[in-house]
């Protein structure tokens, strides 16, 4: 369906303006096409229009449409500036490793989890070796270049991420990235499965005990909670779920169009000054980590009883060490 047909469906009611600090500071609504096109990269992708808007319309599909659109109007060319430093990483990914695939299963981590957790990385890739032969991998998934509406761009990383695993053997990948695993798992020829998944198979990690804890639940699994059902053996306490933040501030790569909001939206919950909080993605730890949240918990790093607090100081340093694991 075309994002036109989409936004047609719009009621005008306002509750994605209601739950969207980007469309509220717009003023704009998912019928507002025009202006909504003009500000395609300004959307942090963050999904939370889809939930709350009673005709189900999708506003993350129709912006990432938008984005692909202006691609082609351009003859392909991607025009917009400061996503200069994202493309030469992301594009060929920089730091791709894939020395260590023995066996059929690998191993997944994503960026953004070695860069904030270098210590538990290699706990667990030690961990998963020595329980399980299980090899790792250091590869960026591809997300990032494909929310910038780089179509081509996306099947080529998809194509060689394919091709790498064929060559290697591998029949399956352990995932732990959240956005790395909704983004490929309908995507590759390999099996895709979570880290709890596989923790909970092998009979490895350790459950976290306390009387409750509040979960900021990261974009890609807010509106089924999926993969937060699947860790629910490792979390003996009782569960909040954080709805009133909409996003931790990198999604959709908007931060480079919207500082002051991708600023804004981590120091919202800074301020609520929440106890026992905990996310299982790297890049909301990190960045709320960044925000001021000292207090924030990588549910991974308490399972595996690693107390590793995110490395916001040396992440870039800690992603570019991966090229040499």
């Amino acid at each position: 369906m075309d994002y036109n047909t989409q936004a047609s469906e719009c009621i005008r009611c306002g509750q994605c303006n209601k739950h969207c600090e980007f469309l509220n500071s717009y003023g704009i609504n998912l019928g507002d096409i025009k202006r909504l096109k003009e500000l395609a990269y300004h959307c942090f992708l963050c999904g939370k229009c889809k939930i709350v808007c009673p005709k189900n319309i999708d506003g993350k599909d129709i912006v990432l449409k938008m984005r692909r659109q202006k691609i082609m109007e351009n003859k392909g060319k991607f025009a917009e500036k400061g996503y200069g430093l994202l493309l030469k990483e992301k594009k060929n990914y920089l730091f791709r490793n894939y020395k260590h695939t023995t066996g059929k299963s690998v191993l997944f981590p994503g960026c953004n989890f070695p860069s904030f957790y270098p210590q538990t990385t290699k706990k667990l890739a030690d961990l998963l070796e020595e329980k399980a032969g299980i090899g790792i991998v250091f590869d960026c998934c591809g997300k990032p270049i494909s929310e910038l509406g780089l179509k081509d761009e996306e099947e080529t990383i998809i194509v060689r991420i394919n091709q790498k695993m064929e060559k290697n053997g591998i029949e399956e990948i352990v995932v732990v990235c959240p956005n790395c695993y909704y983004y490929l798992k309908p995507r590759l020829q390999v099996s895709v499965v979570s880290i709890y998944e596989k923790l909970q198979k092998l009979g490895l990690g350790h459950a976290i005990n306390m009387p409750e804890i509040n979960i900021f639940a990261p974009c890609p699994d807010r509106e089924t909670l999926f993969l937060q059902k699947q860790m629910k053996p490792f979390l003996q306490s009782q569960v909040n779920q954080i709805n009133e933040v909409q996003c931790c501030g990198l999604g959709g790569c908007a931060g480079v169009k919207e500082p002051e909001l991708a600023r804004k939206l981590p120091n919202t919950l800074q301020e609520k000054n929440y106890s026992n909080l905990y996310t299982y993605c790297a890049s909301c730890a990190g960045n709320l980590a960044k925000a001021g949240c000292e207090n924030v918990h990588h549910v991974l790093v308490d399972i595996l009883k690693s107390e590793e607090k995110p490395d916001v100081k040396n992440s870039l340093f800690n992603r570019a060490k991966t090229k040499f694991y």
